[in-house]
C-alpha cells in the first residue's frame, strides 16, 4: 500500500514539473534571408534605432555668411575682377581692393564714396591725358563719332590701330549706328580695359 502511494506521489511531482517547464516562455529564432542571421522574438535587433531617433554624429546645418556684398570690378584698376567685401562697402574699398587705380587715371570718373550693391559691375574709366586733352581742343566737339568716323580717324585713337579701326567701321557696316558708347565693346578686341581708355575719347 505504501509503494503505491510512493508511485502516485512521485508521479504526480513529474507531471507537475513537466506542465510548470511547458508553461514557461521560449525565444523562437527566425532566419533572416540569405545573410543567415537570426532574430529573436520579442528581443530588440542589433543595431536598431528609435523610430523618429536622430542618428549620432549628424552634421550640422551650415549656412552662407551674411553680411558680404560680392561686385566685379574693371577697367583702370591693376587687378580687375570678382572681390568679396563686407556689407557696407564703397567704391573706394572696392578700388583697393583690386590694386588701387592705374598711373594717370582720373578719380574724378568715378564717384568712391558710393556704396556698392550685392551683384554690381563697376567700370573705372578715364585716363588723365583723355580728359586733359578733351578740355584743350573743345570738348565734345573733339571727340570722334563712332557714326561717321574713318577708319583713319579711329586709327588715330590711342591703342586703336588700323586692324581694330576697320573693325569698328565693320560693325556699324553691318549692324547700322552706334546708339551708344556702350556698344563699342561689341567689337572683338575691345574689352573692359580697352573700352575704358577710348570711351572718354568717343561719341555717337
Amino acid at each position: 500500500m505504501r509503494r503505491g502511494l510512493t508511485v502516485l506521489a512521485v508521479a504526480a511531482v513529474l507531471i507537475a514539473v513537466l506542465v510548470v517547464w511547458r508553461a514557461q516562455p521560449r525565444a523562437v529564432s527566425v532566419e533572416m534571408g540569405d545573410a543567415g542571421a537570426a532574430t529573436t522574438i520579442g528581443q530588440s535587433a542589433p543595431g536598431a534605432e528609435s523610430v523618429g531617433a536622430e542618428p549620432l554624429g549628424s552634421p550640422p546645418l551650415t549656412t552662407a555668411a551674411p553680411g558680404v556684398v560680392v561686385v566685379d570690378i574693371e577697367g583702370r584698376v591693376r587687378r580687375p575682377g570678382v572681390y568679396t567685401l563686407p556689407a557696407g562697402s564703397r567704391v573706394r574699398d572696392a578700388v583697393t581692393a583690386a590694386g588701387g587705380l592705374l598711373r594717370r587715371t582720373d578719380p574724378g570718373s568715378v564717384n568712391l564714396a558710393r556704396a556698392l550693391v550685392d551683384g554690381e559691375q563697376i567700370l573705372i574709366s578715364g585716363a588723365v591725358d583723355a580728359v586733359q586733352s578733351a578740355g584743350e581742343t573743345g570738348g565734345r566737339s573733339a571727340l570722334v563719332n563712332l557714326n561717321t568716323a574713318t577708319v583713319s580717324e579711329l586709327d588715330a585713337l590711342p591703342g586703336v590701330g588700323p586692324v581694330l579701326a576697320q573693325r569698328i567701321v565693320d560693325r556699324r557696316t553691318a549692324l547700322g549706328r552706334f546708339a551708344s558708347v556702350d556698344e563699342l565693346r561689341q567689337v572683338s578686341g575691345i574689352g573692359a580695359r580697352k573700352f575704358a581708355d577710348l570711351a572718354p575719347l568717343v561719341r555717337v
